[in-house]
């Protein structure tokens, strides 16, 4: 059974999760309204696997013997000036997700619970591979430049992402 800082601590991060993906969502409205439709599509996939980390987290509590707790998602923003605004905030965003779920690895060690220890270190992993995903994007949208035509080919590339279930349900 976890312990009841960990249920809170995993609850929170089920929010934030969820809170996430809104804010992928959000992200992805605001750039399909550029027309950048490839671009849109890469951060609704990005909505999605945030979707899937909330609901395993969630899942995870359960099959420990715990409840999970739930508060409401804040509204996230959705006003960005330009797409390097929008992925200079994903780098940002990841960032802090990256801190959080560090500190759920440290609860988790301080509370001598090896197996939500192990459980969280598929997380940092994962973030490992978020914030270098942004910085790759970043870095290529500064070679871009001003060059819409290498910015629609950026886009192109957007559009192929498709969602894979991280965690498939277990028959």
């Amino acid at each position: 059974m976890l312990s009841d800082k960990l249920t809170k601590a995993l609850s929170d991060q089920v929010i934030a999760e969820y809170y996430s993906a809104y804010l992928y969502l959000a992200m992805a409205a605001v750039v399909d309204r550029m027309g950048l439709k490839g671009t849109a599509n890469w951060l609704y996939v990005q909505a999605q696997e945030e979707m899937a980390h909330g609901t395993h987290m969630f899942e995870y509590i359960l099959n420990r013997g715990a409840t999970p707790a739930f508060a409401a998602i804040d509204q996230p923003p959705a006003d960005y000036p330009d797409i390097n605004e929008v992925f200079k905030k994903v780098l940002s965003h990841e960032e802090m997700v990256t801190k959080r779920i560090n500190a759920l690895a440290t609860i988790a060690m301080e509370e001598f619970d090896h197996a939500c220890y192990q459980f969280m270190m598929w997380y940092v992993d994962e973030q490992v591979e978020e914030e270098s995903n942004a910085k790759e994007i970043l870095d290529k949208l500064k070679l871009i430049g001003d060059n819409t035509g290498l910015l629609l080919t950026l886009d192109n590339e957007f559009a192929s992402r498709v969602f894979v279930n991280p965690f498939p349900p277990q028959v």
